[in-house]
């Protein structure tokens, strides 16, 4: 079915990198005004779940914000920017690098980066933004056995909830997109409703589509949603983008060894 559209950003703003995620914080805000300024709405989470769950059509002006990682940055290049404009977001966050640093990416930039701490993403939880599960590692969950899988899971899921209450285990963004039957059902299993996928997911509860935003994307109405023939364009190059982060994964798998794929 149809359903409310799906953003995903990363990084906004702070250094350069070699890698697509970045988008400029200038980009960010301009985007966010113009779509405040055309008359677009975001969801919050509990709003798109129950939208899912009763199978309502979208309305057309409303979408889903999200971020994957978590990055420190968001605090003061995105909230504030998002906060200003009556807007909200999802962050999806790595759970065991929250107050920490992105050592579980391959360095694409100078600095590791830090991420968001627990004393932020409560404060701007109360303010009115969700925050929700990117695994507890930011592996790639294909490539695992069943049981690395379902920990990779349930220990994102249980730190969320210990720490923000039961709700922000409602949801999990698969790392890279990446999901099959057999992740669902983990997912499931660990007690998610929700599961982001990549452009092209299945459209089920457990494997809704995003359209991701990279720096190129830099109109002031992102591909994702835009109706045109320019949007249809936007959103294959973002899967074939998506697509290409296996070249990450296989960097990031030899780092950690065999182990890392071990059931």
């Amino acid at each position: 079915m149809t359903r409310t559209p799906v953003l995903c950003y990363h990084r906004i703003g702070g250094p350069p990198e070699l890698g697509v995620t970045r988008v400029a914080r200038g980009v960010f805000e301009r985007q966010m005004a113009t779509l405040a300024r055309a008359g677009w709405r975001t969801q919050t989470l509990d709003q798109f779940a129950s939208a899912v769950r009763r199978a309502v059509a979208p309305s057309g002006d409303e979408f889903l914000l999200t971020f994957d990682d978590g990055y420190a940055s968001l605090a003061a290049h995105a909230y504030p920017v998002l906060a200003r404009l009556g807007f909200t977001a999802t962050t999806f966050l790595v759970t065991d690098h929250v107050g920490a640093t992105n050592t579980w990416d391959v360095r694409y930039t100078w600095r590791r980066l830090p991420h968001l701490d627990w004393r932020t993403v409560e404060e701007w939880r109360a303010r009115g933004f969700d925050f929700a599960s990117h695994t507890a590692s930011h592996a790639r969950l294909t490539w695992l056995g069943d049981a690395r899988a379902a920990q990779e899971l349930g220990r994102s899921r249980d730190a969320l909830v210990r720490r923000l209450g039961a709700a922000a285990g409602r949801a999990i963004a698969y790392p890279f997109g990446a999901a099959d039957e057999r992740i669902e059902r983990l997912a499931r299993a660990a007690g998610y409703e929700l599961g982001f996928g990549g452009v092209h997911a299945n459209g089920s509860g457990l494997r809704v589509p995003r359209v991701p935003v990279y720096w190129w994307d830099a109109w002031s109405v992102p591909f994702g949603l835009r109706s045109d023939a320019l949007g249809t364009l936007g959103r294959s190059v973002a899967h074939a983008a998506n697509r290409c982060a296996v070249g990450t994964s296989w960097m990031l798998a030899l780092r950690r060894g065999p182990a890392a794929t071990s059931a």
